[in-house]
């Protein structure tokens, strides 16, 4: 619907018409502004645009509205008005395909990853483990891969530390120092995350990120929403999971170079807390990723309230910007406002930081990069209406949908093959037998040594007599016998 015949975006309507740029889509893009403001319109006019154009798209539904795309919108009084306003002619309003994934398997598809997969970096920034414990977390999964143990699941890394823990003088020289209450701290900080359904998150089947990559029969991408109403309520592992999978995409796609669309457009919401708290190192690895994964043919687009959110260094990657109205009610909100308008490419016939507190909702201040990769002016303009559902779509669609996606005989029921935790819990018995057979054995030892040892009691008066006694009565019928059989003899 808002395709150009070159496959533009018609994103936006002003005083002129804002198009976003398809092969410019995967320099990134930022969609910003305060509560309320229309942030999750514009995310799904891009959204019905990207896959419209046959670009699939992954998307967070953090509070469970993003799920009415599967279904065409609803016509009304105000909808048309604006309509009428922009200028839309010919407006039709339809369903996208659309695909359900749940972390906790409820709202969707069940979304796994593996201890391995996640690896020791960000499963020590999703355990809240200090640079000490994470350098323990290092040598843990170390030793896991010299041994070829699989760290599949909870159970099997819970096992793995365990089993560190307990031969840790013998792991010492080859691996380092593990203090036992470094052990201790992992061990609670892991059955802190079992508690918020890190038993669930992590198993096999893991997500194949590549189904993602999926177009429907009709030629268009398919978006893949993703339920985070109750994953949102553990902040740190939606943050750690959106990581992990935008370092899984990274790793496995190879380079692509200068595409005429992006291969998949991801869009991030509550994008701030990838950033909260995440140690220097991590930072520079998102840096990097966001810098370099556009030469694979994705697009990243973060979702926040303020553009400080963002890190600079990560900001400043973000060549397609939509902001919507921020408000000032302290100094720290006016400097922020004042940043964000000096983010934008000067238009003279624009006062940027005064329209930011007067935009009305659905309306933006927008800057997208033209074909050759240049930011356009600042414009003010209107985010064009959504052709989808506004709303959460109703169960009995959803499950309808999920039920009819080839991908719900893959993920459904979860495997548990034989991995660290089966290893190392019968390698735990069999030594537990072992030692109880030795145990057994010295016991018998003892025994025997001390039985050899013990002195011979002396016979008592009664014993002594009694064998005089038994002495002569035998040697008187040993005498019988000798003289009849004599005596026959003779005879």
């Amino acid at each position: 619907m808002y395709l150009a015949d070159d496959h533009k975006i018609l994103a936006c309507r002003g005083s002129k018409d804002v198009y976003l740029v398809p092969k410019m889509a995967n320099r990134h893009g930022l969609i910003a502004g305060a509560t309320g403001t229309g942030k999750t319109v514009t995310l799904k006019i891009l959204a019905e645009s990207f896959s419209e154009m046959g670009v699939p798209v992954f998307m967070a539904d953090i509070k469970g509205d993003v799920s009415g795309m599967c279904k065409a919108g609803v016509m009304s009084e105000g909808f048309q008005k604006r309509l009428d306003k922009l200028g839309v002619k010919d407006f039709k309003l339809d369903g996208f395909p659309v695909r359900f994934f749940d972390v906790y398997g409820k709202k969707g598809h069940p979304v796994r990853t593996t201890i391995s997969e996640m690896g020791p970096d960000l499963l020590s920034r999703l355990l809240e483990l200090n640079a000490t414990q994470s350098g323990v977390m290092n040598i843990i999964f170390k030793i896991a891969d010299d041994r070829g143990l699989l760290l599949l699941d909870l159970k099997d890394l819970r096992s793995m530390v365990q089993f560190v823990g307990d031969n840790a003088s013998e792991f010492k020289t080859n691996y380092g120092n593990v203090s036992g209450q470094t052990v201790g701290t992992i061990q609670r900080a892991l059955l802190k995350l079992e508690q918020q359904g890190g038993d669930i998150f992590f198993g096999e089947p893991a997500l194949d990120i590549k189904d993602w990559f999926a177009v429907a029969e009709d030629g268009r991408g398919y978006i893949n929403i993703l339920h985070c109403v109750e994953l949102f309520q553990s902040p740190l592992l939606y943050s750690t999971f959106l990581l992990w999978m935008l370092s899984d995409l990274y790793d496995m796609l190879p380079e692509a170079g200068d595409l005429d669309k992006p291969k998949m457009v991801f869009f991030f919401d509550e994008a701030h807390l990838i950033f909260k708290d995440a140690p220097k190192s991590l930072l520079d690895k998102i840096e990097q990723i966001v810098r370099l994964i556009r030469s694979k043919g994705v697009g990243v687009y973060f979702i926040t309230q303020q553009p400080s959110d963002i890190p600079d260094t990560v900001l400043s990657q973000l060549g397609n910007k939509f902001q919507h109205a921020l408000r000032a009610y302290t100094p720290k909100d006016q400097k922020g406002i004042k940043a964000a308008a000096q983010s934008f490419r000067a238009n003279k016939d624009l006062d940027t930081v005064a329209v930011l507190q007067e935009l009305g909702t659905g309306e933006v201040l927008v800057s997208v990069l033209d074909e050759d990769g240049v930011p356009t002016v600042v414009e003010r303009a209107f985010v064009m209406p959504p052709r989808t559902y506004l709303g959460a779509v109703e169960d009995n669609l959803r499950n309808q949908i999920i039920a009819s996606s080839p991908l719900y005989s893959k993920y459904t029921d979860m495997i548990d093959r034989e991995s660290a935790y089966e290893i190392l819990t019968a390698k735990a018995q069999q030594d537990n037998e072992e030692a109880e057979l030795k145990k057994e054995m010295a016991s018998e030892k003892t025994a025997s040594k001390k039985a050899a040892a013990a002195p011979k009691e002396a016979p008592s008066m009664f014993d002594k007599l009694l064998s005089k006694t038994s002495t002569r009565v035998e040697n008187k019928i040993a005498d019988v016998i000798v003289r009849s059989i004599f005596n026959c003899l003779k005879k």
